[in-house]
């Protein structure tokens, strides 16, 4: 099976596994691996037009400043977006936080008249899901205890089912006329669904509310138009997507960043500046105080570069026959049960599982002794795994350089875990 990208692209993917092992790397949904011609953007940038951006009139501040907007340029336009609706972020958490602490801000009066609709308080309610990662969920209920609104959630398929852990929409109804926020995952980081976008973003429209999208499982995976999505704000992590650390983005449309208060402060986010008050720029360097991140705003252009050569689609149906594959493979192991979707429609390289009467901890040091290496834990998504009546488990993730003979060392390694341990 051809891979869309080439695998010598991805040095680091050459070097041995634990003992001498050859590495197998299943873990792209907690870091993806980068190429080449990643690491190569970023040194060029570094030695040959590091400067300040926005801060001096001088050549490398000039170069400097014109890279990093032709990467936020480069971003826009892979989700479909305008230039100015891209704010730059460290990761998908922060994004998500800004949000969240600027609809705080419209609470507290800050922002004026354009800002007010934010406003949040007691009788308001915000909707998230029982699927999200922590990053989408704390900075939410944070909201809700400063504000006095109150948090609801559209709940999942219980175990037991083929459709186990995607969104039960028969739960759809907590959107409702008091609703103010929908905040959801595209793909759940644990269970790989895909969320049924049209549905949700169609209830949250019936009532007004504003719809904001953690894209952090989608962008990498599958084409993604949040023009075409109808959501209002998404968020995403460039390490996520063949991209350094440190870089993530918030897109949301350009009224709505013109209306949101600022989150934080400081130099470049300002216009006038006196010791009584300060007025803001406008959108989106009102939301990018200090000193940016420079450098890794430019590797993550050129790693959308990079995935626009290989061709999403590609990517998304290389991945899909990756990840039936370990869902059939995990379907002949005895004794281990998915998270999540037991069909690979729908969904993504994301197979979270549990190895019956072994720790997630120990599954992942048997698999790590045979080079195999994957993410155990609860995944920072500890509601959706208490579904499953588990507090953790094991996640095998794909990324557009995994093959089949990736997934079938995984499978060979899995299936030693019980006898290892001894149980049956």
């Amino acid at each position: 099976m051809t891979t869309p990208v080439s695998i010598s692209d991805f040095p680091i993917l050459a070097r041995p596994g634990r003992g001498g092992s050859r590495l197998v790397y299943l873990d792209s949904a907690a870091t993806a691996q980068r190429p080449t011609q990643v690491i190569e953007a970023e040194r060029e940038f570094l030695t040959t037009a590091n400067g300040a951006v926005k801060r001096g009139s001088h050549l490398l501040a000039e170069e400097a400043t014109e890279a990093y907007e032709n990467a936020r340029a480069k971003v826009a336009s892979f989700i479909g977006a305008e230039h100015d609706e891209v704010v730059w972020t460290k990761n998908s958490t922060e994004a998500l936080n800004l949000v969240a602490y600027s609809l705080s801000n419209a609470t507290l009066g800050r922002g004026g008249e354009a800002a007010r609709r934010f406003a949040l308080g007691p009788g308001d309610e915000i909707v998230v899901t029982r699927a999200e990662h922590h990053a989408n969920l704390v900075p939410w209920q944070e909201l809700c205890a400063r504000t006095g609104a109150q948090l609801r959630w559209i709940d999942v398929v219980p175990m037991g089912s083929a459709d186990q852990g995607r969104l039960d929409l028969s739960t759809l109804g907590v959107i409702n006329e008091k609703t103010k926020v929908v905040a959801f995952a595209h793909v759940s980081n644990v269970t790989g669904a895909i969320a049924p976008v049209d549905e949700i973003v169609a209830a949250a429209r019936a009532v007004g509310a504003l719809v904001v999208l953690d894209a952090c499982q989608s962008v990498p995976h599958f084409p993604v138009n949040v023009t075409d999505l109808g959501v209002d704000a998404a968020v995403f992590s460039g390490h996520k997507m063949l991209g350094p650390t440190g870089v993530g983005a918030l897109w949301a449309k350009a009224e709505i960043l013109d209306a949101l208060p600022v989150f934080m402060t400081g130099g470049s986010m300002v216009e006038v500046v006196t010791m009584e008050e300060t007025t803001y720029a406008k959108a989106p360097a009102k939301f990018e105080a200090g000193t940016q991140m420079v450098s890794q705003a430019v590797g993550l252009g050129a790693a959308v570069d990079y995935l626009n050569k290989a061709g999403m689609d590609s990517i998304a149906g290389h991945e899909q026959v990756l990840t039936k594959r370990i869902l059939d493979g995990i379907a002949t192991i005895e004794g281990v049960r998915v998270v999540g979707p037991t069909s690979d429609e729908n969904r993504v390289g994301a197979v979270a599982f549990v190895v019956e009467d072994v720790h997630p901890h120990d599954v992942g040091q048997v698999l790590d002794s045979r080079g195999v290496e994957i993410r155990v834990g609860h995944h920072c998504a500890q509601p959706i795994h208490q579904v499953f009546d588990t507090f953790a488990s094991s996640r095998a993730s794909v990324g557009p350089y995994n093959t089949e003979a990736d997934i079938d060392a995984f499978l060979d390694a899995l299936s030693t875990v019980r006898p290892y341990f001894g149980v049956s």
